[in-house]
């Protein structure tokens, strides 16, 4: 690529860097100073709801979606825009279902929660060890993102922005914890939309308007929304952006470690559910602004008539919006600033990861082993020591995903999509179904997670269905010259026989006239089909299922196992510890009788009592049983004397 980096855009690029990295210095020097665990691991639970928020959704909408979902609207269209509504609803299922739960809990690691409910450290541990192999999988990945656009524009190689990535992100969270992650997220969120936005207005502006830019994207037959096909193989439908995506990301904002992490972090439930729910405007903003920068750049080549990848300008479709950047936001430090975005979205994913599994590693596998009377700088040396050792696995998982095919936001997804619809099985089984018990809870995630990996691995191994859609190739030098080439075949043809010359060269002339003729001409969308039988057929299934898939198989081996060892009776199940989900969805439409009898047994006593937080009445689910409460910064501290906290559920 022939586009660099100037002075101005490295000087740019560098300070948004060393910023991010004295934010987290700024923090190792005030308030605590992270002398503790508490505050290291979880902001003492002081901090904002604003940056608690924004933190959320730049953990999840990172440099995947600055460069995935423009890439997925330029190569396939606009169909990916649906997913917005999936990620919406399910911010608001989260909020709903799972803030009122994990929130009372007080919990460092969610993980917590299961040996809370299925009394089993090894239940515990097994959501502990999924969510480390899945956080590290998805840190390679996006850290490859952002490296892949560096070099696009500069030429600067892939494995140096590896390291600088991972270098800095492990610097700024050993210095200064949750609350410099936070902080740091907010400053990069703001970086990355001016990114998005600049990139939007320019090529926008260049075709002439968005109303031009949706007549382009609409002749190159790239509108399309509607597919209603209920086949599951098929890659995109509503049905898989929609339901697919909802039930992917309920649990990630709802019951992820990232997640649960921050909005415990704040001072109140009322305060946890607005930082929630305001992800749905987060979430709308960013995927809209990251799609429209797709079409718009299409509809710029389309009207210059040449592909950048079609004319080997770039070697895949992940780079083709830095590409642009290059090319037509040249001003001096405006490319800087775009790929100074991708890194911050990386490494505000990054330290999220960071951070969650240096959470979960202490509190569920070093904690319980740590001696009560051992001082807290101990503590805080053994959590330390964790960042350093989990940013170079970090920094290795990005070297193992760099040959990744297809586009990072397919691969991100399906790969976290595998992890999460185990891990969300497991945290849903326990609190939907009362009779789920340690054993099924184990075979039916291990099972889940190990089926589900096994088809995400198997999809870049076997061919499935390929979509292809048109792109601009008349004007590009490339394609010129095997014209040129063609046409010198064709003189030569003809001196020695018409009909060699018809045989030859009429499909090269026909395709290349109808493109010259016309550059703008509707051509008709390609899927070439593949005939699929065995295993082709199992990996052919749309990524946007997996963690419906994983999830399914959680349920029933998770249930046909407990049933077989001996059920949980609903009973002896503390209702705190359960999401009466009729309860909460359809408390409006059901009578009473159908409600109590939806709740499987589980004996639930209903009080209104006032919030606290927030004055707004509430249905609090009490358990008939005595059960001993104790303060949860206690039960914090010795992970075998976890105590089963009551709590507000249902906000009437």
């Amino acid at each position: 690529m022939e586009h660099q980096f100037s002075v101005a855009d490295w000087a740019v690029f560098v300070s948004i860097l060393v910023i991010s990295a004295c934010i987290g210095i700024y923090h190792a020097l005030t308030g605590g100073k992270q002398k503790t665990t508490k505050e290291f691991l979880m902001g003492n639970r002081e901090m904002s709801c604003l940056p608690v928020a924004v933190s959320i959704l730049v953990s999840f909408q990172s440099a995947i979606l600055i460069l995935g979902a423009p890439a997925e609207m330029y190569t396939k269209g606009t169909q990916y825009f649906l997913y917005v509504f999936g990620q919406m609803w399910a911010v608001v299922m989260a909020t709903i279902l799972f803030v009122p739960l994990f929130y009372p809990l007080k919990m460092t690691s969610m993980y917590q929660y299961l040996e809370m409910r299925y009394n089993s450290r090894a239940a515990r541990l097994t959501g502990t060890i999924i969510n480390n192999l899945s956080m590290l999988i998805y840190t390679g990945i996006a850290s490859f993102a952002p490296s892949t656009a560096l070099q696009a524009v500069s030429g600067f190689p892939q494995w140096a922005s590896f390291i600088i990535i991972g270098c800095i992100c492990t610097f700024y969270t050993f210095m200064g914890g949750l609350k410099a992650v936070i902080w740091v997220d907010v400053f990069q969120a703001l970086i990355m939309v001016a990114g998005i936005l600049a990139i939007v207005i320019r090529a926008t502006l260049d075709v002439g308007g968005f109303d031009r830019v949706w007549e382009i994207n609409s002749k190159w037959n790239r509108i399309d929304f509607w597919n209603f096909d209920p086949d599951p193989t098929v890659r995109h439908t509503f049905w898989a952006l929609v339901i697919g995506g909802m039930i992917n990301w309920t649990g990630t904002y709802g019951a992820s470690q990232s997640s649960i992490q921050r909005f415990s972090a704040l001072s109140s439930l009322n305060e946890a559910r607005k930082a929630v729910m305001m992800n749905c405007v987060g979430v709308f903003v960013m995927i809209t602004m990251s799609c429209v920068a797709g079409i718009s750049v299409f509809a710029y080549y389309a009207d210059k008539g040449c592909d950048p990848l079609a004319n080997n300008d770039i070697k895949n479709s992940n780079q083709i919006i830095p590409y642009f950047v290059s090319e037509m936001l040249g001003f001096p430090g405006i490319p800087g600033l775009f790929i100074a975005g991708l890194f911050c979205g990386a490494l505000s994913t990054l330290s999220s990861n960071l951070s969650s599994m240096v959470a979960v590693t202490y509190e569920d596998m070093i904690k319980p082993c740590i001696n009560p009377s051992r001082p807290e700088i101990v503590r805080m040396r053994i959590t330390k020591l964790l960042v350093l050792i989990y940013g170079v696995l970090g920094i290795l998982a990005t070297f193992l995903f760099r040959n990744l095919k297809g586009t990072v936001l397919q691969a991100s997804l399906s790969f976290m999509g595998a992890a999460g619809g185990a891990l969300n099985g497991l945290i849903m089984l326990g609190a939907f179904f009362p009779w789920a018990n340690s054993k099924g809870a184990i075979v039916g995630t291990i099972t889940a997670y190990i089926a589900t990996m096994w088809l995400s691995i198997g999809k870049y191994t076997v061919v499935g269905i390929k979509e292809t859609l048109p792109s601009p190739e008349y004007n590009c030098s490339i394609y010129m010259d095997e014209v040129t080439i063609a046409t010198t075949n064709v003189t030569m043809t003809t001196m020695s026989s018409i009909g060699t010359y018809m045989y030859s060269t009429s499909g090269l002339l026909t395709n290349y006239s109808m493109f010259i003729t016309n550059s703008e001409s509707t051509t008709t969308s390609t899927v070439t089909l593949v005939s699929q039988t065995g295993l082709d057929s199992f990996y052919s299934l749309s990524y946007l299922w997996y963690s419906t898939f994983g999830m399914l198989i959680t349920f029933v081996v998770g249930l046909l196992v407990s049933f077989i060892t001996g059920p949980t009776k609903p009973e002896d199940v503390n209702p705190d510890l359960m999401i009466p989900i009729f309860d909460r969805l359809f408390w409006f439409c059901l009578p009473k009788k159908v409600l109590k009898f939806l709740r499987c047994g589980v004996d639930y006593e209903t009080d209104n009592t006032d919030d606290n937080d927030s004055g707004i009445t509430e249905t609090t689910f009490k358990s008939l049983n005595s059960v001993t409460r104790v303060d949860s910064a206690e039960a914090n501290h010795q992970s075998k004397e976890l105590q089963l906290l009551s709590h507000k559920y249902m906000e009437s």
